[in-house]
């Protein structure tokens, strides 16, 4: 029995992404989560065989979530439900460990297929995206200029960029990730720095840009 984890911020979508995994007899949703934090957390409690991951989540993304999934949980493979379709997002997926990219749009049978895939070692993307993510995947070019800038990023600082871009103030992030106001504005600075950046609107709107934080 395939034990998977549901992670996405609306109930609703949750509960039929739940039915339909529950028709098929091999697969036993065991958790679901709203958020990228508790979706980690579920992760390490109930190590699960798949997470799928949803990517515009509240405090911290799916994308992130997925680094961290399977830095501390190595047999825990996560096939990523997305309705974004673009190249840059698909590649920041599948270099944080995701190893199924499946749209929205065509969830059903493309699901069930990623997750099998998944069990056996196999990447499976969505059709419409997978002959030009393969190409796009070993041959950078100088257009992924700002996708480069966001990688090079510490996991705690992509944590703090979300938070900013949510409304968080340096004292409720410190609060959120258990560290001092100080440290919160060290790495605030370092995002600055790194990214080239010197306010925190700009910061937002790259943020916002490259979907970190959900609009809807």
């Amino acid at each position: 029995m395939v034990r998977v984890i549901v992670a996405d911020d609306h109930h609703l979508v949750r509960q039929g992404i739940r039915m339909l995994l529950e028709k098929a007899e091999d697969i036993d949703v065991v958790g679901e989560a709203e958020n990228g934090l508790e979706a980690v957390d579920m992760a390490e409690s109930l190590t699960p065989d798949i997470v799928v991951m949803d990517i515009s989540m509240p405090r911290l993304n799916g994308i992130q979530a997925t680094e961290q999934i399977r830095s501390r949980v190595s047999q825990t493979q996560v096939v990523v439900l997305s309705m974004h379709a673009d190249d840059a997002m698909v590649r920041q997926a599948l270099r944080r460990g995701a190893r199924g990219y499946v749209l929205k749009r065509a969830v059903g049978e493309e699901l069930l297929l990623a997750i099998r895939a998944a069990m056996n070692g196999e990447t499976y993307l969505s059709p419409p995206i997978a002959g030009s993510i393969v190409e796009e995947f070993f041959s950078r070019s100088d257009s992924d200029e700002e996708s480069s800038r966001l990688e090079r990023l510490t996991r705690r600082e992509s944590e703090v960029l979300q938070l900013l871009a949510e409304g968080g103030t340096n004292s409720s992030i410190a609060q959120e990730l258990v560290v001092s106001v100080k440290t919160v504005e060290k790495h605030r600075a370092s995002l600055m720095s790194k990214l080239d950046i010197h306010d925190l609107a700009g910061l937002v709107r790259f943020a916002v840009k490259h979907r970190m934080v959900s609009l809807d």
